[in-house]
Protein backbone atom coordinates (compact mmCIF):
# COMPACT_ATOMS: atom_id res chain seq x y z
CA UNK A 1 0.00 0.00 0.00
CA UNK A 2 3.14 2.59 0.46
CA UNK A 3 3.92 2.59 -2.99
CA UNK A 4 -0.20 3.55 -4.22
CA UNK A 5 -1.17 5.29 -0.76
CA UNK A 6 -4.73 6.99 -1.29
CA UNK A 7 -5.08 9.87 0.74
CA UNK A 8 -8.88 11.47 0.86
CA UNK A 9 -9.75 15.38 1.47
CA UNK A 10 -11.71 16.16 4.91
CA UNK A 11 -14.83 16.64 2.91
CA UNK A 12 -14.94 12.71 2.36
CA UNK A 13 -13.81 11.31 5.67
CA UNK A 14 -16.41 10.27 8.37
CA UNK A 15 -15.35 11.38 11.66
CA UNK A 16 -14.17 10.76 14.68
CA UNK A 17 -10.34 11.18 13.41
CA UNK A 18 -7.16 9.06 15.08
CA UNK A 19 -3.25 9.49 14.58
CA UNK A 20 -1.66 6.64 14.41
CA UNK A 21 2.42 6.22 14.97
CA UNK A 22 4.80 3.42 13.57
CA UNK A 23 7.64 3.83 15.66
CA UNK A 24 11.03 1.52 13.74
CA UNK A 25 14.45 1.38 14.24
CA UNK A 26 14.75 3.50 11.11
CA UNK A 27 11.54 5.70 10.45
CA UNK A 28 8.55 6.71 12.63
CA UNK A 29 5.56 6.83 10.08
CA UNK A 30 2.36 8.59 10.81
CA UNK A 31 -0.60 9.79 9.78
CA UNK A 32 -4.33 10.71 10.52
CA UNK A 33 -7.24 8.46 9.96
CA UNK A 34 -10.77 8.70 10.09
CA UNK A 35 -13.79 6.06 11.84
CA UNK A 36 -13.43 3.48 8.79
CA UNK A 37 -9.94 3.78 8.40
CA UNK A 38 -9.09 5.97 5.64
CA UNK A 39 -5.92 7.68 5.76
CA UNK A 40 -6.23 11.71 5.18
CA UNK A 41 -2.56 12.09 5.62
CA UNK A 42 0.81 10.44 5.87
CA UNK A 43 4.48 11.77 7.01
CA UNK A 44 7.31 9.53 7.58
CA UNK A 45 10.55 11.22 9.19
CA UNK A 46 13.88 9.25 10.43
CA UNK A 47 14.04 7.92 14.13
CA UNK A 48 17.62 8.55 14.97
CA UNK A 49 17.52 6.39 18.00
CA UNK A 50 21.59 7.61 18.85
CA UNK A 51 20.03 10.91 19.77
CA UNK A 52 17.70 9.38 22.50
CA UNK A 53 14.23 8.56 23.13
CA UNK A 54 13.59 12.29 24.65
CA UNK A 55 14.27 13.84 21.12
CA UNK A 56 12.81 11.00 19.25
CA UNK A 57 9.83 11.79 20.76
CA UNK A 58 10.03 15.79 20.80
CA UNK A 59 10.31 15.31 16.67
CA UNK A 60 7.34 13.14 17.04
CA UNK A 61 5.53 15.67 18.56
CA UNK A 62 6.14 18.38 15.96
CA UNK A 63 5.33 15.65 13.11
CA UNK A 64 2.47 14.91 14.80
CA UNK A 65 1.16 18.50 14.43
CA UNK A 66 2.42 18.88 10.82
CA UNK A 67 0.45 15.88 10.04
CA UNK A 68 -2.87 17.00 11.56
CA UNK A 69 -2.59 20.30 9.46
CA UNK A 70 -1.78 18.21 6.70
CA UNK A 71 -5.47 16.65 6.91
CA UNK A 72 -6.77 20.16 7.14
CA UNK A 73 -8.08 19.59 11.20
CA UNK A 74 -6.94 21.31 14.52
CA UNK A 75 -5.64 19.30 17.49
CA UNK A 76 -9.24 19.49 18.93
CA UNK A 77 -10.59 17.75 16.04
CA UNK A 78 -8.05 14.18 17.31
CA UNK A 79 -9.55 12.03 19.22
CA UNK A 80 -6.76 9.70 20.61
CA UNK A 81 -3.19 8.64 18.94
CA UNK A 82 -1.85 5.22 18.79
CA UNK A 83 1.45 4.46 19.16
CA UNK A 84 3.34 1.07 17.67
CA UNK A 85 6.74 0.46 19.06
CA UNK A 86 8.54 -2.38 18.88
CA UNK A 87 9.13 -4.34 21.85
CA UNK A 88 10.17 -5.80 24.28
CA UNK A 89 8.03 -3.76 26.54
CA UNK A 90 5.19 -2.98 29.22
CA UNK A 91 2.44 -1.94 27.91
CA UNK A 92 0.16 -1.34 30.97
CA UNK A 93 2.59 0.73 31.95
CA UNK A 94 3.62 2.26 29.09
CA UNK A 95 7.25 1.93 29.39
CA UNK A 96 9.86 0.25 26.91
CA UNK A 97 11.91 -2.24 28.74
CA UNK A 98 14.81 -3.11 26.39
CA UNK A 99 13.91 -2.93 22.24
CA UNK A 100 16.56 -4.41 20.23
CA UNK A 101 16.16 -1.74 17.67
CA UNK A 102 16.39 1.01 20.51
CA UNK A 103 19.67 0.83 21.70
CA UNK A 104 19.79 2.82 24.88
CA UNK A 105 15.92 3.16 24.93
CA UNK A 106 15.59 0.87 27.95
CA UNK A 107 13.06 1.72 30.65
CA UNK A 108 11.90 4.87 28.61
CA UNK A 109 8.60 5.88 29.42
CA UNK A 110 7.24 6.35 26.00
CA UNK A 111 3.46 6.59 26.25
CA UNK A 112 3.18 9.06 28.88
CA UNK A 113 6.40 11.28 27.03
CA UNK A 114 4.80 11.36 23.64
CA UNK A 115 1.21 11.91 25.31
CA UNK A 116 2.94 14.95 27.37
CA UNK A 117 4.66 16.11 23.59
CA UNK A 118 1.22 15.82 21.41
CA UNK A 119 -1.46 16.90 24.19
CA UNK A 120 -3.17 13.59 23.01
CA UNK A 121 -4.35 10.15 25.14
CA UNK A 122 -2.25 7.57 23.77
CA UNK A 123 -2.98 4.09 22.85
CA UNK A 124 0.08 2.03 23.34
CA UNK A 125 1.24 -1.26 21.13
CA UNK A 126 3.50 -3.77 20.23
CA UNK A 127 4.40 -2.81 16.67
CA UNK A 128 3.45 -5.90 15.22
CA UNK A 129 0.20 -6.16 17.27
CA UNK A 130 -0.80 -3.02 15.60
CA UNK A 131 -0.07 -4.23 12.00
CA UNK A 132 -1.85 -7.12 12.70
CA UNK A 133 -4.88 -5.09 13.84
CA UNK A 134 -4.65 -2.89 10.58
CA UNK A 135 -4.96 -5.74 8.61
CA UNK A 136 -7.29 -6.89 10.85
CA UNK A 137 -9.19 -3.70 10.84
CA UNK A 138 -9.26 -2.81 6.65
CA UNK A 139 -6.76 -5.15 5.39
CA UNK A 140 -6.90 -9.07 4.32
CA UNK A 141 -8.58 -9.99 7.18
CA UNK A 142 -11.49 -7.57 7.36
CA UNK A 143 -13.71 -10.91 6.86
CA UNK A 144 -12.07 -12.69 9.48
CA UNK A 145 -13.32 -12.99 13.18
CA UNK A 146 -9.95 -14.19 14.12
CA UNK A 147 -6.43 -14.05 12.64
CA UNK A 148 -2.85 -14.44 13.07
CA UNK A 149 -0.18 -12.22 11.52
CA UNK A 150 3.67 -12.96 10.62
CA UNK A 151 5.81 -10.22 9.67
CA UNK A 152 8.74 -11.55 7.84
CA UNK A 153 11.97 -9.44 7.60
CA UNK A 154 15.43 -9.30 9.81
CA UNK A 155 13.25 -11.08 12.51
CA UNK A 156 9.92 -12.89 12.56
CA UNK A 157 7.31 -10.41 14.31
CA UNK A 158 3.77 -11.75 14.98
CA UNK A 159 0.36 -10.30 15.84
CA UNK A 160 -2.70 -12.09 17.39
CA UNK A 161 -6.38 -10.84 17.06
CA UNK A 162 -9.36 -12.36 18.39
CA UNK A 163 -12.59 -10.45 18.40
CA UNK A 164 -11.63 -6.83 18.60
CA UNK A 165 -8.93 -7.83 21.20
CA UNK A 166 -5.35 -7.91 20.41
CA UNK A 167 -3.34 -10.78 22.30
CA UNK A 168 -0.54 -9.08 24.60
CA UNK A 169 -0.47 -11.29 27.41
CA UNK A 170 0.07 -10.92 30.95
CA UNK A 171 3.37 -9.59 30.94
CA UNK A 172 3.02 -8.28 27.11
CA UNK A 173 4.85 -10.77 25.58
CA UNK A 174 2.38 -12.09 24.16
CA UNK A 175 2.34 -13.04 19.95
CA UNK A 176 5.95 -13.61 20.28
CA UNK A 177 5.33 -15.93 17.28
CA UNK A 178 8.62 -15.50 16.08
CA UNK A 179 9.72 -17.07 19.59
CA UNK A 180 8.44 -20.35 18.70
CA UNK A 181 10.28 -23.47 19.05
CA UNK A 182 10.52 -25.63 16.00
CA UNK A 183 13.52 -27.68 17.00
CA UNK A 184 14.18 -28.43 20.44
CA UNK A 185 17.82 -29.97 19.67
CA UNK A 186 20.54 -28.76 21.53
CA UNK A 187 22.38 -27.91 18.53
CA UNK A 188 19.25 -26.13 16.99
CA UNK A 189 20.04 -22.97 15.15
CA UNK A 190 20.69 -20.07 17.53
CA UNK A 191 18.14 -16.83 17.05
CA UNK A 192 18.56 -13.19 17.53
CA UNK A 193 17.12 -13.39 21.39
CA UNK A 194 20.15 -16.18 22.22
CA UNK A 195 17.97 -19.37 22.56
CA UNK A 196 17.64 -22.05 20.32
CA UNK A 197 15.64 -23.71 18.18
CA UNK A 198 12.66 -20.26 17.56
CA UNK A 199 11.09 -20.07 14.23
CA UNK A 200 12.76 -16.65 13.26
CA UNK A 201 16.36 -18.65 13.68
CA UNK A 202 14.84 -21.00 10.52
CA UNK A 203 12.37 -18.75 8.95
CA UNK A 204 13.37 -14.71 8.91
CA UNK A 205 15.54 -13.21 6.27
CA UNK A 206 18.07 -13.50 8.24
CA UNK A 207 17.99 -17.25 8.92
CA UNK A 208 17.19 -17.39 4.43
CA UNK A 209 20.42 -15.93 4.01
CA UNK A 210 22.45 -17.58 6.50
CA UNK A 211 21.33 -20.56 5.47
CA UNK A 212 21.70 -19.82 1.92
CA UNK A 213 25.52 -19.24 3.14
CA UNK A 214 26.11 -22.22 3.92
CA UNK A 215 25.03 -23.95 1.14
CA UNK A 216 27.36 -22.01 -1.20
CA UNK A 217 29.84 -22.55 0.74
CA UNK A 218 29.13 -26.46 1.11
CA UNK A 219 29.77 -26.29 -2.80
CA UNK A 220 25.93 -26.30 -4.13
CA UNK A 221 26.12 -24.77 -7.38
CA UNK A 222 24.02 -21.66 -8.13
CA UNK A 223 23.78 -18.68 -10.12
CA UNK A 224 24.09 -17.18 -6.74
CA UNK A 225 27.68 -17.59 -6.45
CA UNK A 226 27.86 -15.35 -10.06
CA UNK A 227 26.08 -12.64 -8.76
CA UNK A 228 28.01 -12.78 -5.48
CA UNK A 229 31.21 -12.44 -7.48
CA UNK A 230 29.76 -9.64 -9.25
CA UNK A 231 29.49 -7.59 -6.62
CA UNK A 232 25.91 -8.41 -5.09
CA UNK A 233 25.34 -9.19 -1.60
CA UNK A 234 23.95 -11.83 -0.49
CA UNK A 235 20.45 -11.23 0.91
CA UNK A 236 16.70 -12.96 1.14
CA UNK A 237 16.20 -10.41 -2.13
CA UNK A 238 18.84 -11.78 -3.96
CA UNK A 239 17.58 -15.26 -3.38
CA UNK A 240 14.21 -14.33 -4.30
CA UNK A 241 15.65 -13.38 -7.49
CA UNK A 242 17.61 -16.00 -8.44
CA UNK A 243 14.94 -18.05 -7.20
CA UNK A 244 12.13 -16.61 -9.93
CA UNK A 245 14.75 -16.57 -12.75
CA UNK A 246 14.72 -20.57 -12.00
CA UNK A 247 17.87 -21.42 -9.52
CA UNK A 248 17.63 -24.85 -8.35
CA UNK A 249 19.68 -23.76 -4.81
CA UNK A 250 17.81 -20.44 -4.62
CA UNK A 251 14.66 -22.47 -5.13
CA UNK A 252 15.29 -24.92 -2.38
CA UNK A 253 16.09 -22.03 0.01
CA UNK A 254 12.53 -20.80 -0.62
CA UNK A 255 10.88 -24.09 -0.15
CA UNK A 256 12.51 -25.18 3.01
CA UNK A 257 11.51 -21.59 4.11
CA UNK A 258 7.97 -22.72 3.48
CA UNK A 259 8.19 -25.96 4.95
CA UNK A 260 9.54 -24.00 8.45
CA UNK A 261 6.76 -21.14 8.43
CA UNK A 262 4.28 -24.15 8.03
CA UNK A 263 5.73 -26.51 11.05
CA UNK A 264 5.10 -22.86 12.83
CA UNK A 265 1.61 -22.27 11.49
CA UNK A 266 0.56 -25.28 12.65
CA UNK A 267 1.38 -24.61 16.25
CA UNK A 268 -0.59 -21.56 15.96
CA UNK A 269 -3.48 -23.20 14.36
CA UNK A 270 -3.42 -26.20 17.32
CA UNK A 271 -3.52 -22.87 19.63
CA UNK A 272 -5.98 -20.44 18.82
CA UNK A 273 -7.91 -21.76 15.45
CA UNK A 274 -7.74 -18.47 13.79
CA UNK A 275 -10.13 -17.85 10.94
CA UNK A 276 -6.96 -16.74 8.76
CA UNK A 277 -2.98 -16.66 9.01
CA UNK A 278 -1.31 -13.78 6.90
CA UNK A 279 2.08 -13.30 6.04
CA UNK A 280 3.19 -9.60 5.85
CA UNK A 281 7.03 -7.91 5.83
CA UNK A 282 9.33 -7.43 3.33
CA UNK A 283 10.46 -10.95 2.89
CA UNK A 284 7.28 -12.16 0.91
CA UNK A 285 8.98 -13.58 -2.17
CA UNK A 286 7.61 -11.50 -4.86
CA UNK A 287 4.06 -11.46 -3.09
CA UNK A 288 0.29 -12.95 -4.27
CA UNK A 289 1.00 -11.57 -8.00
CA UNK A 290 4.39 -13.55 -8.33
CA UNK A 291 5.11 -16.87 -9.27
CA UNK A 292 7.37 -17.63 -6.82
CA UNK A 293 5.10 -16.18 -4.33
CA UNK A 294 2.56 -18.59 -4.87
CA UNK A 295 4.81 -21.61 -4.82
CA UNK A 296 5.62 -20.08 -1.24
CA UNK A 297 2.60 -20.05 -0.52
CA UNK A 298 1.59 -23.53 -1.61
CA UNK A 299 4.83 -24.60 0.37
CA UNK A 300 3.50 -23.49 3.43
CA UNK A 301 -0.01 -24.99 2.99
CA UNK A 302 1.54 -28.39 2.05
CA UNK A 303 2.92 -28.30 5.16
CA UNK A 304 -0.16 -27.46 6.89
CA UNK A 305 -2.34 -30.25 5.37
CA UNK A 306 0.43 -32.69 6.39
CA UNK A 307 0.65 -31.45 10.22
CA UNK A 308 -2.48 -29.92 11.35
CA UNK A 309 -6.24 -31.71 11.97
CA UNK A 310 -7.84 -31.99 9.02
CA UNK A 311 -10.62 -29.86 9.57
CA UNK A 312 -8.05 -26.69 10.43
CA UNK A 313 -6.06 -27.68 6.91
CA UNK A 314 -9.30 -27.54 5.00
CA UNK A 315 -11.08 -24.18 6.62
CA UNK A 316 -7.90 -22.38 6.88
CA UNK A 317 -7.10 -19.02 4.64
CA UNK A 318 -3.56 -18.24 4.29
CA UNK A 319 -2.61 -15.21 2.36
CA UNK A 320 -0.43 -12.07 1.82
CA UNK A 321 -1.30 -9.35 3.98
CA UNK A 322 -2.30 -6.49 1.61
CA UNK A 323 -1.39 -3.01 3.92
CA UNK A 324 2.22 -3.18 3.19
CA UNK A 325 4.69 -0.91 5.21
CA UNK A 326 1.48 1.19 6.13
CA UNK A 327 -0.24 -1.53 8.66
CA UNK A 328 1.71 -0.40 11.17
CA UNK A 329 0.62 3.01 11.71
CA UNK A 330 -3.07 2.41 10.55
CA UNK A 331 -3.40 -0.45 12.94
CA UNK A 332 -2.20 2.41 16.01
CA UNK A 333 -4.78 4.22 14.63
CA UNK A 334 -7.26 1.16 14.68
CA UNK A 335 -6.56 0.43 17.97
CA UNK A 336 -6.33 4.17 19.43
CA UNK A 337 -9.99 3.76 18.03
CA UNK A 338 -10.97 0.85 20.26
CA UNK A 339 -9.58 2.35 23.07
CA UNK A 340 -11.69 6.08 22.35
CA UNK A 341 -14.91 3.67 22.14
CA UNK A 342 -14.43 1.71 25.26
CA UNK A 343 -13.79 5.28 27.09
Amino acid sequence: MSDKRKLITHGQATPPFYVGVDLGGTNVKMGVVDDLGQPLSFLKIRTQPEKGPEDATVRMGEAVREVIAQAGLAHDDIAWLGLGSPGTMDIAAGLLISPVNLKGWDGFPIRQRLADHVKLAVAFANDACAAAYGEFWIGSGRAFHSLVLLTLGTGIGGGIIIGDLSIVGENSHGAECGHMIIDPADDARLCSCGQRGHLEAYASATAVTKRTREALDAGGGSSLAVRLAEGASLSAKLVAEEAAAGDRLALEIVDETARYLGIGIVSLMHAIDPNGVLLGGAMNFGGKQSELGQRFLSGIKREIDRRAFPLLAQRITLDFALLGGDAGYLGAAGIARLEHQKR
